[in-house]
C-alpha cells in the first residue's frame, strides 16, 4: 500500500487547506478505512480523524469539530482531509494513514502512510 499526500504550504492564519492522499497498490480502495494524523517538529503523532468505507467518520478529539473535514473519491482512490480557520498550532507535517477500531471509534493506525503534506501557518 503507497501513500502521496499533496496540498500542502504556507497558508496566514484564518485561511484554509484542502489536502489529498492518493492511495495505490491495494485494488479495492473502497473497502479502506482512511485517515490522517499530524506530526509537528519534536513531538509525538497526533491522530486527527477516520472515514471508514461505509462513511462513519471519527473524530480524535471533540476540539478538531467544526475544523476539520474528512471526504474520500472512491473513483480517484483519494481522500482528502479540509481544516477550516487555520491557527499556528496547525503548523505540521500532515500524513495520512489506514485507520482500526478502537474500543470507542476508529482511529488512524499508522501502519502505513506517505511523506506527508507540510503546512506552514503563518500567524
Amino acid at each position: 500500500l503507497q501513500l502521496m499526500e499533496s496540498g500542502g504550504g504556507l497558508v496566514d492564519a484564518g485561511g484554509s487547506l484542502n489536502l489529498s492522499c492518493t492511495v495505490s497498490g491495494f485494488g479495492r480502495f473502497k473497502d479502506l478505512d482512511m485517515g490522517w494524523f499530524r506530526q509537528a517538529d519534536g513531538k509525538e503523532a497526533e491522530r486527527l480523524i477516520c472515514l471508514t468505507h461505509s462513511g462513519v467518520v471519527t473524530l480524535s478529539d471533540d476540539s478538531l469539530n467544526g475544523r476539520f473535514t474528512i471526504a474520500r473519491d472512491n473513483a480517484k482512490n483519494t481522500v482528502y482531509l479540509q481544516i477550516n480557520r487555520l491557527k499556528s498550532e496547525d503548523t505540521a507535517t500532515y500524513h495520512c494513514s489506514d485507520c482500526a477500531w478502537y474500543s470507542d471509534g476508529y482511529y488512524p493506525e499508522l501502519r502505513y502512510w506517505g511523506q506527508g503534506a507540510q503546512v506552514i501557518v503563518s500567524s
